[in-house]
């Protein structure tokens, strides 16, 4: 049904676009095209503008870019039909022309500035319907895609050239997102993510739980499709340990008395893990976890922090630690420390304070890590803290080492196939990213899922 439409689409497009050629072909200048004819081509026309392909079933923003895929699609088909038209058009009258023969020459040169005026109009009309609805609604093409085709947009050939890689990355985020959707009406009723204990999700350094941009991209979304009940940490983005761990255990007591779940499930990222053992050990919140999950967290801490603390003036820190304290406390952080909450990374420090952070008895706990193949896995500026961290860390994501990361009774390294490696970001969704080889939504699903066959 979709082929049919499709090509429905494109003969709709071509006959427009080549209307006034046709009419000179087929009546030789003698009639025009019937008016209710013409005016009935451009109602259909205008209303494949507005709906390209029947209305779906899923998300509205996946309706907008599957239909800006395939009006593209009907483009890069009828803009070729077209320019062959056109081509054979100009080629008959202007051979009526010879030789020139005054008025009636006159009359043929209009004719095929109009006819060339109709068909740039309407593909244009065509495209940029198109292009609009995939630049406003695509996750995958980023920044880089979006900048490049505007760019190459002005150069003939190249143009068409990207037009059709654009598309490409556009097909698979629709394709993936499709089968996302089947998938998660598939298991619907199974409720995989509904767990015993609520989930709180726990950020990192440097990042705050804000309304408008989720720290953990698209997982928390499919954790509450698939039945989790998400709570976030809502700590500062940047303090010490302690003093983001008092705020944790606080949020805990919180969610405790307004659900009156007895426990939670905690997922921390980054320093978050390092603050929830923090809340769990110092600030009494053992009885209120059943289980701690970190990810990508740098317990025995980064060797090159220490370096990198060591070798910068102590100046520049300062000056770099005040900018940020003062930026972040506009933004809602009530005592944010820069240098404390770096200096709570380095090995040094971390070290010192494992011996002073047993686990609790009664809590599960459990790491996941992840780790680059080299440095232009990650976005910037993990690619280019990727060669430090390597030099002094080993093997590491970006920002912290696979040997650093390790902790508890289960550790999950993933190393997907390829050559790309899942980077320290691509652990929270923080680009929207579909990488291949590792779907992170559905890596979440199935953590989820196996902290709920446990019990928790």
């Amino acid at each position: 049904m979709r082929i049919v439409r499709r090509a429905l689409n494109c003969i709709l497009t071509v006959l427009c676009a080549n209307a006034a050629a046709l009419c000179v072909l087929i009546w030789n200048g003698s009639a025009f095209f019937p008016a209710a004819a013409g005016i009935l081509l451009i109602i259909f026309f205008i209303a494949m503008l507005c709906r390209p392909q029947r209305k779906q079933t899923s998300p509205k923003g996946l309706q907008i870019l599957s239909d800006g895929y395939e009006l593209l699609l009907v483009f890069l088909i009828s803009v070729t039909v077209t320019a062959v038209f056109q081509l054979y058009f100009t080629y008959t009258e202007l051979g009526m022309m010879l030789p020139w023969n005054g008025a009636d020459s006159a009359v043929i040169l209009g004719l095929l500035a109009c006819s060339i005026a109709a068909a740039v109009i309407f593909e244009a009309l065509v495209f940029w319907c198109g292009i609009i609805r995939l630049y406003i609604t695509s996750v995958q093409l980023g920044i880089k895609h979006r900048v490049l085709g505007i760019l190459f947009g002005w150069i003939p050939v190249l143009n068409i050239y990207y037009l059709i890689k654009i598309m490409r990355t556009v097909k698979r985020e629709i394709d993936t997102e499709s089968e996302k959707i089947c998938l998660n009406a598939v298991r619907k009723e199974n409720f995989d993510c509904a767990t015993r204990y609520p989930i709180l999700l726990v950020h990192g350094v440097f990042f705050r739980d804000c309304r408008y941009f989720n720290y953990w991209g698209r997982i928390s979304a499919e954790l509450k499709r698939n039945g989790a009940e998400i709570y976030y940490g809502n700590q500062q983005s940047a303090a010490s340990v302690e003093e983001c761990g008092r705020e944790l255990a606080d949020r805990i007591s919180e969610i405790i008395k307004e659900t009156g779940c007895k426990k939670v499930n905690i997922i921390a990222h980054s320093k978050g893990g390092l603050d929830s053992r923090a809340a769990i050990s110092h600030f009494g919140a053992a009885p209120f976890a059943a289980s701690l999950t970190t990810v990508n967290t740098p317990h025995r801490g980064c060797i090159f922090a220490d370096y990198l603390l060591e070798k910068i003036p102590e100046k520049i820190k300062l000056s770099v630690s005040r900018t940020y304290n003062a930026a972040l406390r506009r933004l809602g952080d009530k005592n944010p420390d820069f240098l404390a909450a770096v200096s709570d990374l380095t090995a040094s420090v971390c070290a010192e304070r494992n011996k002073d952070t047993p686990d609790a008895a009664g809590v599960f706990y459990q790491s996941v890590m992840s780790c680059c193949k080299k440095a232009r896995s990650g976005k910037f500026p993990l690619n280019l803290s990727y060669p430090l961290v390597q030099h002094f860390d080993g093997e590491n994501d970006g920002l912290v080492s696979v040997d650093s990361a390790e902790w508890g009774e289960k550790f999950t390294l993933i190393r997907p196939s390829g050559k790309r490696g899942v980077s320290h970001g691509d652990m929270i969704d923080l680009n929207r990213e579909n990488i291949p080889g590792f779907d992170v939504r559905e890596f979440y699903v199935s953590l989820v899922r196996d902290l709920k066959d446990r019990g928790f």
